[in-house]
């Protein structure tokens, strides 16, 4: 399949916005005391709430020994606490403390959120369709990818 010339210049414009993305991540997760990767994984505790770790371990694809790693540097600093699942003594939930989160990452997020906001509402609600259509296509596509890895 031959693509055009502007279809292999908006890869290239995406190829740039994941690494950028992955640069102010990281940058971020250094201000805050995390790498960027432990305060994206942070994120996924803050989505979804509570959960075991296995329940992290698959969520992230990290192995059950770096998930432990993991929940120890959040609760060092204070970010999560391990609590005994009511039902089953020998789980383990991992609680995220969503204000204290909150208070450690919005002061980072808020002028990137406000710019993001500005930026959207600059477009038109069909040019809003469109880059919908964009991601919701890409994202599908990543989790394809993910899935086949996985199996």
């Amino acid at each position: 399949m031959k693509i055009s010339e502007e279809a292999i210049q908006l890869r290239k414009l995406s190829q740039q916005f994941a690494y950028t993305s992955i640069q102010m991540h990281e940058s971020i997760g250094r201000k805050i005391g995390l790498s960027g990767t432990d305060h994206k994984y942070l994120g996924f505790l803050v989505q979804k709430g509570s959960m075991t770790a296995g329940e992290l371990a698959v969520i992230t694809g990290l192995t059950t020994g770096a998930v432990t790693g993991l929940i120890d540097r959040f609760e060092k600093k204070k970010l999560v606490r391990r609590q005994p699942d009511k039902d089953d003594r020998r789980k383990i939930i991992i609680v995220p403390d969503n204000a204290r989160i909150a208070q450690l990452i919005i002061p980072q997020y808020q002028d990137f959120q406000d710019n993001t906001d500005q930026l959207f509402a600059s477009f038109s609600p069909e040019e809003l369709k469109t880059l919908e259509k964009y991601f919701r296509s890409a994202l599908e596509i990543m989790n394809t990818k993910i899935e086949k890895i996985k199996s």
